[in-house]
């Protein structure tokens, strides 16, 4: 992780800290982050103190962000994959405000980019961070809801209950039925949440050039992907984990029938339609097409 800049240097905005939070609460976000680089899928525990946003707009991965941005880092939010939606524009606003630092809606731009339920379909590099607003953290909510008993089975690696579910998945549906938030074993070791990614992006969190932070602010969690670390979906042997296939749709915008794409009805004729759920990579595939079609 980059060294931290010093203080002196830093954009400062009248009536704020830098990133708003106070260097004490900063200091405690990054020991933690820290802690979970070294473990990775390890959810450690940290303290802060409340921000004005709503519990459920990405508290937790907000307090990340503002723990690691730098005056020099270009910052871009995206929402679904939409640079423009409401959760996004305001804590672009918010950052922004508070630090003074560069945006973008270009993901080859940005050194750090703040996600809600997607991971940008243009691959990420070793320069950047990636940090996931997390609802959620805990994978084992789905099969027990105490908390202090998720811990005991984390510890103990006991996740046959996990596997009872996917099992008992198969048998009511025929296959795993998880949208979102798929179960993934990291190092081997530890069951993550993923946060609300779709399947699509799961596999780019294996092996990815990319540091990943998850933070959870309600439940006050924070756990990571460190770069070059294995992660795998729970499989069996005869029900391969899959992603969505999009294979005979194409976006309306782009053409592409190779990225993640949301479903949208026709007005009027109900007729379905789809379109890149990254709207920069759609509107960089689309100049693309336009220049090759100019010739």
């Amino acid at each position: 992780m980059r060294a931290v800049l010093d203080l002196e240097a830093f954009v400062k905005k009248p009536g704020y800290h830098f990133a708003f939070l106070d260097e004490n609460t900063k200091r405690e976000i990054r020991r933690k982050i820290l802690k979970a680089v070294a473990i990775p899928g390890y959810q450690v525990p940290f303290a802060s103190p409340e921000l004005p946003i709503a519990r459920g707009w990405g508290t937790g991965g907000l307090q990340v962000t503002m723990s690691i941005i730098g005056p020099a880092d270009v910052l871009k939010v995206i929402d679904q994959g939409c640079d423009g939606g409401v959760n996004a524009v305001n804590i672009r606003d918010f950052l922004q405000t508070t630090t003074g630092v560069q945006t973008t809606i270009n993901t080859a731009e940005a050194t750090i980019v703040q996600t809600r339920h997607r991971i940008p379909e243009q691959p990420m590099r070793r320069d950047q961070i990636l940090v996931f607003q997390v609802p959620i953290p805990e994978p084992l909510r789905f099969v027990e809801p105490s908390m202090a008993k998720t811990r005991e089975m984390h510890a103990e690696m006991d996740y046959s209950r996990m596997w009872v579910f996917l099992y008992e998945n198969i048998v009511k549906w025929g296959e795993i039925t998880i949208g979102a938030r798929y179960p993934s074993m990291v190092n081997r070791r530890y069951l993550i949440d993923p946060s609300p990614i779709p399947r699509w992006d799961v596999p780019k969190l294996n092996q990815s050039d990319t540091l990943h932070l998850f933070g959870a602010g309600r439940e006050k969690r924070i756990y990571a992907v460190p770069p070059y670390t294995l992660v795998e979906p729970l499989e069996f042997d005869d029900h391969r984990f899959r992603v969505e296939d999009f294979t005979d749709c194409r976006c309306i915008r782009c053409g592409s029938s190779s990225t993640y794409m949301n479903e949208i009805l026709q007005a009027g004729s109900g007729a379905k339609m789809y379109v890149c759920s990254d709207s920069s990579h759609c509107d960089q595939l689309k100049a693309a097409r336009r220049r090759n079609e100019d010739g």
